[in-house]
């Protein structure tokens, strides 16, 4: 019996199309979402038989209600075997200059861009008392940013924060279905982001915060420092959707100690005076 095929958002690069190979390198076929169809060009060339690219942007209702019409009629009696939301933005800056427009784009692409795209790809993970699909799972796509928030992080913190608590309420409420719920957390990835954050243009300079910009390489050299591979996040990803008793949530990162620490156990003021002691001498030059 052929595996039941599984969607999975923002397949263009990162995370998404790290998981997308690697459930393709086991033959489960893969329907992946992409803004250009250029972006899914690669995929689609290596894996001809297995994957299919959907071209929609989460924002856009339409095009979302169109890729579920098309994989409605080719899965036809199997349904999906699981939904895995990964299409997102950060949008990073300092909370009391952020524009209200970089802030709204990105709530509209991480949180309500994720629920429209679960509500209409619902049916077809079996998410009705009519349905004859065998129930599918459904992972989404966090971080550890989800789970505290690091100066300059605000927005993006507030968007994943809002994915935990999203999948926490899909999670007890799904289970009338038997769909399980995920959510996968992690930490820096070791991708292409890290060139592009060191030469892109920073906003703010102009603002009291101009000091921690002032840092973003020496930042960025830790971050890279706990970054690790895609891949170990796919690993989690396949997990999710396929391990007899999936977990409701994978933490995936380096030092995973000192994270645990910091979100369950240490004092909520320690956490503040660790986030913002390598700052506080230079916000004083400043």
């Amino acid at each position: 019996m052929n595996p039941r095929p599984v969607l999975i958002t923002g397949v263009s690069s990162g995370i998404g199309k790290e998981s997308a190979i690697y459930l393709l390198n086991k033959g489960i076929p893969v329907y992946g979402s992409v803004r250009k169809e250029k972006d899914a060009d690669d995929l689609k060339a290596s894996f001809p038989d297995l994957f299919t690219p959907l071209i929609f942007d989460v924002r856009d209702t339409e095009a979302i209600n169109k890729a579920v019409n098309l994989v409605e009629s080719k899965v036809q009696s199997t349904g999906l075997a699981g939904l895995v939301n990964n299409a997102g933005i950060a949008v990073s800056g300092p909370m009391q200059h952020v524009k209200h427009e970089f802030m709204q784009k990105q709530m509209d692409v991480n949180v309500h861009g994720l629920l429209q795209v679960t509500q209409l790809f619902l049916p077809l993970l079996g998410a009705s008392k009519a349905s004859t699909y065998q129930p599918g799972r459904l992972v989404n796509i966090s971080s550890v940013s989800g789970r505290m928030t690091r100066m300059m992080m605000g927005p993006y913190s507030a968007s994943k924060y809002a994915v935990e608590a999203i999948s926490d309420a899909f999670r007890r409420e799904l289970k009338i279905y038997g769909i399980r719920v995920s959510i996968i957390e992690p930490g820096p990835i070791d991708t292409e982001i890290w060139k592009k954050a060191r030469t892109e243009n920073q906003p703010y300079g102009d603002t009291d915060y101009a000091f921690i910009l002032n840092q973003r390489d020496k930042i960025i050299d830790q971050n890279q420092q706990m970054a690790i591979s895609s891949e170990k996040v796919a690993q989690k990803v396949h997990h999710a959707l396929y391990a007899k008793r999936p977990k409701t949530r994978y933490l995936v990162t380096g030092k995973k100690w000192l994270i645990r620490s910091i979100i369950s156990y240490m004092p909520t003021r320690l956490v503040d005076y660790l986030f913002t002691k390598p700052y506080l001498k230079e916000a004083k030059k400043a």
